[in-house]
């Protein structure tokens, strides 16, 4: 397919003569006697070049420049200029023109200068082609799951990752709740822009806000030069605030002006900083009682989560652990690694208290250690070993619990084996109840007995 180049110029010859050796060198041209006339043309055909005259009546080569970077900033300009204005044509690289020729210039020149143009934009949009193609691979790699959960926190990611409402990601602790923020980062407009993360409860009190919203010169002792904070430095991209739920209360207000007005004040400062950042927060405490008890704003919490998301544990998503180790062992250059029966038995039993992260540095060690291509029951740590038996059958060694010395509650015994039985099958009441090897109704009135009930975001 032949390369678009649009030529501007009021000179009618020379714009005949640019048409007629760009089109022997094998190029679609396009020719305009004006700058109004160009820019129209430009609107239509979006050619991948064009080459404008600088002087012209009317509107001149430097805002065609500049209209054309504002509409299009990918595409190529080369100023055409009289020799002794060379000033005027370096001021327009700098604006954005690609590179200049002055006049009188030769039919080579002219043919080399738009070669290197067009090689130029071809690496150019090769490269962003790449990187998108990354940014979508290593986004939802590392984002593993095949759940029906895991799909609906999919289905969120796509549909706000390119906006700027702010995000709060709630779950237990290593559920990736950085993979969610990075993800919605990648995906978003501000991709190229910083992704700058703070843990908010690994600083000490003290020192938080200056972390945040930096601090100038002699704010504080100790303060020798200016700081500046992690929302300055993510400003244009994303700021994600880790363990928000741990903020000290006295700088929520700070942090909720931020959100609200785009702004923010340095301590010690006395004018305050506009800038551009989007907020995605995560806890994994329980939000609804921190606003009971008064240790969270409201205001500040509604602020964050314009759009929650909430990301299920481990226990949750068991059908997601075998997807899960393939991807570990393939991360960790062990594609051939395999699980026994015993073994998947005893990983998918294992409660995961770590979620994720617990699972990743098993696969991890297991690798290290392991014997063969084949991870046996006897590979696994005792705590997970205990479980890998066939369904159904415990041999003699192990038993389902280990009870105290001092004896304990039968009631509160059952209690817990319906609710690890519901967990176990996400809550659904069927397959809990076929777990169990009782009839649904009977398990429904365990549940109401115990005063069970399933979680908010879950379905029976």
């Amino acid at each position: 397919m032949m390369q678009k180049i649009l030529v501007i110029d009021d000179d009618a010859s020379l714009r005949r003569v640019v048409e007629y050796n760009l089109q022997e060198a094998g190029y679609q041209v396009l020719s305009a006697a004006s700058g109004e006339a160009g820019l129209s043309m430009f609107a239509e055909e979006m050619p991948a070049l064009v080459i404008t005259d600088m002087k012209m009546p009317g509107m001149d080569g430097m805002q065609v420049l500049k209209a054309i970077k504002e509409r299009s900033p990918e595409t190529l300009v080369i100023m055409v200029t009289a020799f002794g204005t060379v000033d005027i044509a370096v001021e327009a690289m700098k604006a954005g023109a690609y590179d200049y020729i002055t006049k009188p210039f030769n039919r080579d020149e002219l043919r080399l200068t738009v070669a290197k143009a067009l090689q130029f934009r071809g690496v150019t949009v090769e490269n962003r082609r790449l990187k998108d193609e990354l940014t979508d691979k290593a986004d939802y790699r590392t984002l593993v799951g095949s759940s029906k959960v895991m799909e609906r926190v999919f289905e969120i990611v796509r549909k706000v990752a390119d906006t700027d409402a702010s995000v709060l990601i709630t779950g237990e602790s290593g559920t990736g709740k950085e993979l969610v923020a990075r993800s919605l980062h990648h995906h978003s407009s501000r991709r190229d822009a910083p992704f700058v993360a703070i843990n908010c409860s690994a600083i000490p009190r003290d020192l938080l806000e200056s972390e945040l919203f930096g601090h100038v010169k002699g704010a504080f002792t100790g303060a020798i030069k200016d700081k500046t904070g992690k929302f300055q430095l993510a400003d244009g991209g994303t700021l994600f605030l880790d363990e928000v739920g741990e903020l000290p209360l006295e700088l929520q207000p700070k942090l909720l002006r931020a959100l609200q007005e785009k702004v923010v004040e340095p301590v010690g400062g006395i004018k305050p900083l506009k800038l551009d950042v989007r907020v995605v927060a995560a806890t994994n405490l329980d939000m609804e009682k921190a606003l009971a008890d008064a240790t969270f704003r409201d205001d500040l919490y509604y602020r964050l989560a314009v759009i929650p998301v909430h990301l299920p544990s481990l226990r949750e998503r068991r059908e997601d652990i075998a997807l899960l180790l393939r991807y570990f062992c393939a991360k960790h250059g062990a594609d051939t690694v395999g699980f026994d029966k015993s073994a998947m038995a005893a990983l998918n039993s294992y409660r995961w208290p770590g979620n994720v992260r617990e699972l990743e540095n098993l696969v991890e060690r297991l690798l290290i250690m392991r014997g063969g291509d084949t991870i046996t029951l006897a590979d696994l740590p005792d705590k997970i070993s205990a479980g890998g038996t066939v369904p159904g059958t415990l041999p003699d060694s192990v038993k389902v619990f280990n009870l105290p010395e001092e004896g304990y509650s039968l009631e509160q015994l059952e209690r817990e084996v319906v609710v690890e039985a519901l967990e176990r099958n996400l809550w659904n009441q069927t397959a809990a109840a076929k777990f169990l090897r009782i009839p649904r109704h009977t398990l429904i009135y365990r549940m109401e007995k115990y005063g069970i009930l399933p979680p908010a975001h879950t379905n029976t």
